[in-house]
């Protein structure tokens, strides 16, 4: 099974408000850089074989070109996000529409319950982890796991600068991921060593450069550039790395995994599907 992806072209990227660490109003991002970075990572994904599919990009949504955001995907069910900061929050009806129009079922969470979709919630395996604190809440993660029938496991959120979880964690298998220790309390590291069998440790180092925002097609993890020490544990572990640089959009605080949303695999039925077809 081929992955499927959706990305958005940054026609409208730009460091417009600051509701990250990362976000600097001052510094900006270089509109010519940040589509050449694009670019290259929808190229590199083209060549391993994933479908790419692009959303329309809008003027007033610099952060649209973050699909991982949009919302939570399983199956054909598409989970909107309620995003915590009114300046996303403007995105959802983009990306409702652009689902609907594309055979998913649109479903919605309470009002009141904050979840940031991909971003904060992650299948390894049949488990549900899900990043709270900072962007979603606890409570929404529950409500989403009793909606699709699955187990979900919060972990806290503890550095700022990994305010979602997919900036701190990235499950390569159905037992084996990445990620950077200090982003999780005790109580949340024990979690994923309770459940995940191999836990591949990233560096400080590589972690402050996005490392575990990763895109994971097959074997082959794509991740931001200048991250040794993780090509190293790649390596060593059976995947082929593949370095793409991203460092416009590290500026608003997003790397690889925060510009692509998996249409098909991301949820535990994918995994089981293709494991079915090997």
């Amino acid at each position: 099974m081929a992955a499927r992806v959706l990305m958005c072209p940054p026609d409208h990227y730009g460091i417009e408000y600051e509701i990250n660490p990362w976000m600097n109003r001052s510094l900006g991002a270089g509109r010519e850089h940040a589509f050449t970075q694009w670019r290259a990572l929808r190229d590199t994904l083209l060549s391993l074989g994933a479908a790419v599919e692009e959303l329309t990009p809008r003027p007033g949504l610099p952060d649209l070109v973050f699909t991982a955001n949009a919302g939570l995907v399983f199956g054909k069910r598409f989970l909107s996000s309620r995003f915590r900061h009114e300046v996303r929050a403007r995105e959802s009806p983009v990306f409702d529409e652009w689902f609907a129009a594309h055979g998913f079922t649109v479903e919605h969470l309470p009002e009141g319950m904050y979840h940031e979709g991909a971003g904060d919630a992650l299948f390894c395996g049949d488990t549900l982890f899900a990043g709270y604190r900072t962007r979603s809440a606890a409570a929404a993660h529950q409500w989403v796991g009793q909606a699709l029938g699955v187990r979900v496991l919060p972990v806290e959120l503890v550095d700022p600068r990994f305010y979602h979880l997919d900036t701190c964690f990235c499950p390569l298998a159905p037992s084996e991921a990445l990620y950077f220790p200090g982003a999780f309390d005790d109580y949340g590291r024990k979690v994923l060593a309770a459940h995940v069998p191999k836990l591949i440790p990233v560096g400080e180092a590589d972690a402050v450069r996005f490392g575990c925002n990763a895109v994971v097609v097959g074997r082959t993890v794509v991740h931001n550039s200048r991250c040794p020490e993780l090509g190293a544990a790649l390596r060593a572990a059976g995947y082929e790395p593949v370095e793409v640089e991203l460092d416009e959009f590290l500026k608003a605080g997003g790397s690889a995994k925060c510009l692509t949303l998996r249409l098909d695999g991301e949820e535990a039925a994918g995994w089981k599907q293709r494991a079915a077809g090997s």
